[in-house]
């Protein structure tokens, strides 16, 4: 399907952007711009993306795809005015690397793709880049609980993990002594950063994605306080903590 001066939707979007970025002629913003400054935009989007699939919202999922999409194009067109790689190398390399990791599908190899396999591929690739630590290639601009957790499970595949959730429990219990035991704030910082880590090593330990699993209590949480607050009005402040834990209980029987 083409569309505006019989381009395809892409090669129009890919127009778009060079005009915007034009030295002399582009939006002054848009030319200002460079990786380091525009990376928050990128993740915000892929953030907008998820937003809308948890809402199950398709209208906006059009579009926050089409943001993070603009986020791609945008990359690439900074990338290629520096003569590094354009638009059209990413999608061959992103090409490749599926075709690659798939070789059931797209090669002579049989059986099915499970996540043992998949990770196996992933080290491959890993490995041919220079890769020497099982942690490396985890990238740290990931939100912290996700990367702990990829962390752990990198970990886990040397053998470096607990039997069974018993002793990742057991460490939750032994980080909120050292928490409470601390006396300074940087040891109360580090404390805490322990005992969210081996939260997350627990979690892991029954098969859930802590990031996940936040994000739903996180809109949960959310929900409900704002179902007290319109209950209770502007009166809502001012209820002593016993009445305001009542009104919560009521809006978690209603649901």
């Amino acid at each position: 399907m083409k569309e505006r001066g019989n381009q395809y939707p892409i090669e129009r979007l890919l127009s778009i952007m060079a005009r915007l970025r034009d030295p002399v002629s582009g939006c002054e913003w848009d030319r200002a711009q460079d990786f380091s400054s525009i990376a928050p935009y990128t993740i915000e989007e892929a953030y907008e993306v998820a937003d809308a699939i948890q809402r199950s919202n398709m209208h906006d999922l059009k579009d926050e795809l089409g943001d993070l999409l603009f986020q791609v194009v945008f990359h690439s067109r900074m990338a290629e005015e520096a003569g590094h790689f354009a638009f059209e190398d990413v999608a061959a390399s992103i090409s490749e690397k599926m075709q690659t990791r798939h070789p059931h599908i797209f090669g002579s190899q049989s059986g099915t793709m499970g996540e043992a396999r998949w990770e196996a591929l992933k080290e491959a690739e890993r490995a041919e880049k220079g890769a020497t630590g099982a942690l490396d290639g985890v990238a740290l601009a990931l939100p912290a609980l996700m990367r702990a957790q990829k962390l752990q499970k990198r970990a886990a595949r040397t053998g470096f993990d607990w039997p069974d959730p018993e002793g990742a429990k057991s460490k939750i219990f032994e980080e909120i002594e050292e928490l409470e035991g601390a006396t300074c704030e940087a040891a109360k910082v580090e404390e805490a950063g322990d005992l969210l880590f081996a939260a997350v090593n627990f979690v892991r330990k029954h098969g859930v994605s802590a990031e996940d699993a936040l994000r739903a209590a996180n809109a949960k949480f959310e929900r409900r306080f704002r179902a007290m607050e319109e209950d209770a009005g502007e009166s809502f402040p001012t209820l002593s903590l016993e009445e305001q834990e009542n009104r919560w209980q009521q809006v978690k029987r209603a649901e």
